[in-house]
């Protein structure tokens, strides 16, 4: 009996082990993405199916009604007027959102769905209740027809499942006129055979000048095909018509390319060859799940893991690939081009260099060379690295030429896959160009604000990719240029007024700016600064904190100054820019030119303050919630700086490779790296109260420092993190 029972423990141990081991490998981490949180507010995020980086995101617009409508849906709104497939997810500016299609039932409808007029056309609505969505997966019962609708997608292709009612007439329109916030200026819709739609659709809005081209192939023979607006308009709108069976069940493919109808058909037929809906459906839900294990975390706190999986899942909805299977792209010189890359477009690059892009060359190496591959393209095709490249088109929104940050961080930080020497050129010949500033810089060392506005934002960002290509310019040996360069970061202090402490505009024979108020917010594009006042560019030199802290008086009034900042309280302008949110005194953890500044303290000493900061952030500026992101999420940047700071360390200056400790919040975290190494965080005594790092252990060795390198972390190994409730003076300052 008793070798019975021995031999019975031992199957349980054994059988308790696969479990576990199997659940580890097995992990599901798409279980952990909420995709409503940030789809209410001001954090604009997709909602919808698509796969990481894809060309395609497939997803419910609602009628427009402004600002919090930039990405097409809010979660507020109740009337769906249909499905598109391109869309942004965080901006504060609206577009895309090309290929409006909408299934209904009944009466032919064909006209302008408006606030004012909401049923004008086939609109419908719809509650939470029977709506679904997972990363790759968007269903939806539209309520007005007791249509069932299902999207999936590919990297190129969107794919639709509609289940319409029994004994009813079955349409389907395709609304080329439609987009978000864009004006069309020329469409097309052609029938090719029976069951294949070509068409295009040519806009204009923040992208001056996109053009889409798609390609829809329907799982029955069109039984009816109508065109409103003309075969070639500005207006197209088409109708297909079925007769019902009941149960009927219809499904489309619609491809996209930035080059032809027929390169998009060539995208579904290599993507989706079939009509297994439900394969599809799984494949995206795989996709999604290899990116996200790509870091693991262990925390007993279910609502910080949500929000943790589901900031990795909006890292990588932008940027979008922007060609076709065969490798073909339009550039922005309009003209095609054979990539032997993956092309890219949507760079946010005054938001996303700050973390995102950092978080890149850690868990997508393989990107990482497609994306600086994209921008050095892109100076070949319009003279400058991008600043704000959108479907093809250099918006030239935000100051600054933050392209230049990307591709010398990738070059420091051991990225080879491009050439190295276009790089180093690209990124000199950007900031030695006249426009937007520069040619002031080049004469006087400073922009003169009564000749360029927001010349204060332009100079601090400009000093920034400076420092950064000095860096990339003394790896390469070139003392010349790293000379230049480093003097060109230090032009920041040509701003400071030492009699009111604050960074101020001046015009062109020196004298400060008159209206100057350093609580005073500008507003957009009117003002030396750009979505910012005074208080919170003070804080915009990260390539030299050094030069900061001796310009403010020292580590002590630093830290003063920083106390102040995060104490101050300021009635805003109510006509005030929306994205400075997020507040804490003055920060403003809603916009991105501030995400560094909680990390400032530890340069002056007192890392404890920045555990405090960010530990703080962390628990209150983000939450589980359809309103869980306290300022527009901006193509993945504050689901970044989350990111990071939840796993214990920020890239304060990217092209550096330093990442500055803060509070780690989770229990453990591994980061899986090239050639199958491993980081490991494991953190000790971690709570609610103890927030402060008593030591650092790295590889079994004493690490007395407040910072790591991004070389320590691609080496592998493991990270100790000893956390208590006191502050601890005793870490090694960033020098």
């Amino acid at each position: 009996m008793k070798g019975s029972w021995q031999s019975f423990k031992s199957i349980v141990v054994v059988f308790c082990f696969v479990l576990i081991h199997s659940f580890s490998f097995a992990q599901h981490y798409t279980d952990f993405v909420n995709p409503y949180i940030g789809t209410a507010g001001h954090a604009h995020v997709f909602l919808g199916a698509n796969v990481p980086f894809g060309a395609v995101q497939l997803g419910p617009d609602n009628v427009f009604r402004g600002w919090d409508w930039c990405s097409g849906y809010n979660y507020t709104d109740s009337i769906i007027k249909g499905f598109s497939h391109t869309h942004l997810s965080g901006t504060g500016m609206p577009d895309l959102g090309d290929v409006l299609i909408m299934p209904f039932a009944g009466a032919v409808k064909t006209g302008k769905v408006t606030q004012e007029a909401p049923t004008a056309g086939p609109s419908s609505h719809f509650s939470h209740t029977k709506e679904k969505v997972t990363p790759g997966y968007y269903a939806v019962t539209l309520d007005d027809y007791n249509i069932q609708v299902q999207l999936t997608a590919t990297e190129r292709v969107g794919f639709h499942r509609y289940r319409f009612p029994a004994k009813e007439a079955a349409h389907i329109l395709i609304d080329l006129k439609e987009g978000i916030g864009d004006k069309t200026t020329e469409t097309y819709l052609e029938k090719v055979d029976d069951s294949t739609l070509y068409g295009y659709r040519y806009s204009k809005g923040w992208a001056p000048d996109q053009r889409l081209y798609f390609a829809i192939r329907f799982s029955a023979p069109i039984q009816q095909f109508d065109i409103i607006g003309g075969a070639k308009s500005d207006s197209m709108k088409g109708v297909i018509s079925f007769n019902k069976t009941p149960a009927d069940t219809l499904l489309l493919k619609v491809g996209i390319s930035p080059v032809s109808s027929a390169n998009a058909l060539a995208n579904i037929n290599a993507e989706i060859p079939h009509w297994n809906f439900d394969q599809v459906v799984r494949d995206a839900d795989a996709k999604w799940n290899k990116e996200l294990g790509k870091i693991s975390i262990d925390t007993k706190d279910a609502a910080a893991k949500k929000i943790f999986y589901t900031s990795l899942y909006h890292t990588m909805i932008d940027p979008a690939l922007f060609n076709d299977v065969n490798g073909e792209y339009r550039g922005p010189d309009k003209q095609t081009h054979q990539a032997s890359f993956q092309n890219y477009t949507i760079f946010s690059l005054w938001d996303t260099y700050r973390a995102l892009n950092p978080l890149y060359t850690l868990i997508q190496p393989e990107r990482v060379n497609d994306m600086i591959n994209t921008m050095l393209a892109i100076y070949q095709q319009q003279g400058k690295l991008p600043i704000w490249h959108l479907a093809g088109n250099e918006t030239n929104l935000m100051p600054g030429m933050s392209g230049v940050q990307i591709v010398a961080e990738a070059y420091l930080k051991g990225y080879r896959g491009f050439d190295t020497a276009l790089a180093f050129e690209a990124c000199k010949n950007t900031s030695l160009r006249d426009e937007f500033g520069l040619k002031y810089v080049k004469s006087l060392g400073y922009i003169p604000n009564n000749k360029v506005e927001e010349s204060v934002a332009k100079a601090m960002e400009y000093c920034i990719s400076d420092g950064s290509i000095a860096l990339m310019a003394k790896q390469m040996g070139k003392p010349d240029d790293a000379a230049l360069f480093t003097k060109r970061s230090h032009y920041y202090r040509n701003y400071f007024d030492s009699t009111t402490k604050f960074f101020r505009g001046k015009n062109e024979q020196g004298q400060w700016n008159q209206t100057f108020g350093p609580g005073r917010t500008s507003h957009p594009f009117i003002d030396d600064y750009c979505e910012g006042n005074a208080w919170q560019y003070t804080w915009l030199v990260p390539q030299d904190v050094e030069g900061l802290i001796k310009l403010l008086g020292g580590d002590a009034a630093f830290t003063k100054r920083l106390d102040t900042f995060f104490k101050l309280k300021i009635e805003f302008d109510p006509k005030s820019p929306p994205d400075i949110s997020g507040m804490i005194g003055q920060y403003a953890h809603g916009n991105e030119p501030g995400h560094h500044t909680t990390y400032l303290y530890t340069y002056a000493g007192q890392q404890w303050k920045t555990a405090e900061k960010v530990r703080y952030i962390l628990k209150n500026l983000y939450d589980n919630s359809t309103e869980g992101i306290s300022g527009n999420e901006d193509c993945g940047q504050m689901s970044a700086w989350y990111i990071f700071s939840s796993l214990g360390f920020y890239p304060v200056f990217p092209a550096s490779g330093t990442y500055v400790l803060g509070s780690p919040l989770f229990d453990k975290a591994t980061i899986q790296l090239p050639n199958k190494k491993t980081f490991s965080l494991k953190v000790e005594q971690n709570s609610a109260k103890n927030i402060y790092i008593q030591r650092v252990i790295l590889n079994g060795k004493p690490w007395p420092h407040s910072y790591i390198t991004h070389q320590q972390i691609m080496n592998g190994g493991t990270m100790v993190i000893v956390m208590g409730d006191k502050p601890n003076a005793g870490l090694y300052r960033p020098r």
